[in-house]
């Protein structure tokens, strides 16, 4: 989004600091071709989102706020911690979609393709995710009443957040675990393994798996294998943020009857 756009230089440094740090205490425990991939992936978004300008979610928050069925007061103090709360679980709603929709996984998968776990995978997002438009699973809060810019503001802050959970460099929090979404729970969450597959799909909070039965924690016992369940070995940007759109089309290709390309399409990926 661009409201993340004057945050961007500082998270690129911040991530180069991480990569330098494990490079000089260990150099087999950073990637640096994954650190630039990375970047390559940003830069291409940025390219794709100015040139073709694709996106229709704020379009469809700005109709649906126009038919809102009240007007919440962002003056008021519960306003803003309300928008946080709910926005967190829709947050939850449209991440669980981007794993369990073929047509969201394909564009989500790019995220996911990192086979390292470190800062820079936070900025990692893919450039179609304005295609899928899975971002109109916010429009429940226009339909309440709260302003457009508001909610948008609130993503922005929702993925600031994030940043900082991509780290192998943080432990156990204690009792910030129940509440928060932190890096173990986000390590689970980027793991291939079987255990910890699909799970953890909270952006701030935690909760929302716990109560809808998503929730995993990181165990001792069983190392996080991170990336794809097929590794994807590439470091070219394009590859990338095309490999997702790839499977979906060899797979709705493959299907038999119309039927059956549509759950291919919409079905689990």
């Amino acid at each position: 989004m661009h409201q993340l756009a004057y945050t961007a230089p500082v998270l690129l440094v911040l991530a180069a600091a991480e990569g330098i740090y494990l490079w000089l205490q260990r150099s087999d425990r950073f990637d640096w071709r994954d650190y630039f991939a990375s970047l390559g992936d940003v830069i291409g978004r940025a390219v794709v989102t100015r040139v073709l300008g694709l996106g229709i979610a704020g379009s469809v928050l700005a109709f649906v706020f126009a038919h809102r069925v009240a007007t919440v007061p962002m003056h008021m103090w519960w306003a803003w911690p309300l928008l946080v709360v709910l926005h967190d679980l829709c947050y939850y709603a449209m991440h669980r979609a981007d794993h369990r929709v073929a047509w969201f996984w394909a564009s989500h998968a790019a995220h996911h393709s990192t086979n390292g776990f470190h800062l820079s995978a936070a900025y990692r997002l893919g450039w179609t995710s304005r295609i899928t438009s899975n971002a109109v699973f916010f429009a429940p809060l226009a339909w309440l009443g709260f302003p457009v810019p508001a909610i948008l503001l609130v993503t922005a802050a929702n993925l600031l957040y994030q940043f900082w959970l991509h780290t192998e460099l943080i432990g156990k929090l204690g009792w910030l675990e129940w509440v928060l979404n932190t890096p173990s729970h986000h390590r689970v969450h980027h793991a291939s393994n079987a255990p910890y597959l699909d799970r953890n799909y909270g952006g701030v909070f935690i909760v929302w798996d716990r109560l809808f039965g998503s929730f995993a924690a990181e165990q001792a016992g069983e190392p996080c294998r991170y990336g794809l369940t097929e590794p994807l070995l590439s470091h070219n940007p394009f590859r990338i943020a095309t490999h997702g759109w790839w499977l979906l089309w060899r797979k709705v290709r493959g299907a038999r009857g119309t039927w059956a390309r549509v759950m291919a399409a919409i079905g689990p990926p």
